[in-house]
């Protein structure tokens, strides 16, 4: 059974953190620096960055649970011009392959029609092939390619993928 559950106590967000530090250090070598894997994972995905963003930025983190295990994570956050920004979608190694994310993707996807809002989208490494890949079978498409810095010297090199609901 797969539930997608909100995380509404420390603890689930503590959970989050643990499975981002996880997953990020298990998937990101070859794809972007050690270096750069630690700095992203202390910025934007320890507790008290995803607490932050839950209380400031409208982010609501859930958890991916797969018969009563966690399996991985994501954030969405509505956008005033009326889109839905995926965040976060990340799933441990054990638990890919298994349909998980594109269950997540329809169950984000349907939250997003619910407050009709127009469009899902979010930024990818354009290194990320399985992610990539992921994200062109949900139907989603390249709409542009961005570089943001996000401090200590490192740079986000990403294409933005949107899918219209």
């Amino acid at each position: 059974m797969l539930e997608f559950v909100l995380c509404e106590k420390d603890d689930d967000l503590q959970l989050a953190a643990a499975l981002a530090d996880e997953i990020w250090h298990e998937h990101f070598p070859g794809i972007i620096t050690l270096a750069q894997t630690d700095y992203m994972v202390g910025k934007f995905q320890s507790f008290e960055s995803m607490k932050e963003q839950a209380a400031n930025e409208s982010c609501s983190y859930y958890l991916i649970i797969a018969d009563g295990e966690a399996a991985g994570y994501f954030a969405i956050a509505p956008k005033p011009d009326g889109t839905l920004f995926l965040s976060k979608l990340y799933l441990r190694r054990e638990q890919r392959g298994k349909h998980y994310s594109t269950e997540a993707f329809r169950f984000i996807c349907e939250k997003a029609r619910k407050q009709k809002l127009k469009s899902v989208w979010l930024t990818v490494n354009k290194n990320n092939d399985t992610a990539i890949n992921a994200y062109k079978a949900f139907g989603m498409t390249v709409s542009k390619t961005q570089q943001t810095d996000i401090g200590e010297g490192f740079i986000m090199d990403d294409y933005v993928f949107e899918k219209k609901l």
